[in-house]
């Protein structure tokens, strides 16, 4: 009996211990590169995946391209801080002081974005896949191209945000502050806009096709539709109560 159950459990074995050494090769971060971080706050292509800086003071600091994966982040100050294409993917951020930092080509996909501060941050061509953004501040943020699709935004701040060109599809933007922001050519399709304030957004060329919980009252707020793409009931409901929204603005 043993016999015939050592080739069925050695290789089940085998996978395990590679599972475990890869899994933890993946969140492992340099130590030194830790320390200097924290000493210098110069650590561009730095290898801190998976380490723990939480409430750390990393104002300023130049981390561009370095690798923060699944790194706690949470509450750190970030103020000012050079993370231009730095991967932050699964990274804790929650809370954490982001304000006018250069996060310009950075990869945020499934970062935990929570209350943070991005006021005035930079996040050309940022990839922000299913990030988790509740309630968080990104009030005059450039998000111009940035991915944001599958995002959690509800509740976040977005007033004169530069959203141009951005992919917002399947959002869940449920009482997000919209106004004044630029949506020219943004892809909105099947989003959740419940309660989301538009007032004076620009939404000329953006799809906004199987969007949900949008309503005319909340259309009727906007700069301009022109030539966006809705829902048959909505576009219809436009052109009869508000027709000059779908004009080209002078």
């Amino acid at each position: 009996m043993r016999k015939h159950l050592l080739p069925i459990c050695f290789p089940v074995l085998f996978a395990l211990i590679i599972s475990f050494v890869f899994a933890f090769q993946v969140s492992a971060y340099d130590k030194t590169d830790l320390k200097k971080a924290k000493a210098t706050r110069d650590c561009s292509d730095c290898d801190l995946s998976g380490a723990f800086l939480s409430r750390a003071d990393l104002s300023r600091a130049n981390l561009r391209k370095a690798d923060m994966s699944d790194a706690d982040l949470s509450g750190a100050n970030l103020i000012g801080a050079y993370l231009s294409y730095a991967y932050l993917s699964y990274a804790n951020l929650s809370g954490a002081n982001l304000s006018g930092a250069n996060l310009r080509g950075a990869n945020l996909s499934y970062a935990n974005l929570r209350d943070a501060d991005l006021s005035r941050a930079d996040l050309n061509g940022a990839n922000l896949r299913k990030a988790k953004l509740s309630d968080s501040d990104l009030s005059d943020a450039n998000l111009r191209d940035a991915d944001l699709s599958g995002a959690k935004l509800s509740g976040a701040d977005m007033y004169n945000a530069d959203m141009s060109g951005a992919n917002l599809s399947d959002a869940d933007l449920s009482g997000a502050h919209l106004n004044n922001a630029d949506l020219r050519d943004a892809d909105l399709s099947r989003a959740y806009l419940l309660n989301a304030n538009l007032s004076s957004a620009d939404l000329s060329h953006a799809d906004l096709s199987e969007v949900l919980g949008l309503n005319i009252e909340q259309l009727s707020t906007v700069q301009t539709l022109y030539k966006a793409k809705l829902d048959p009931e909505l576009i219809e409901q436009v052109r009869e109560k508000y027709p000059h929204l779908l004009e080209e603005p002078i």
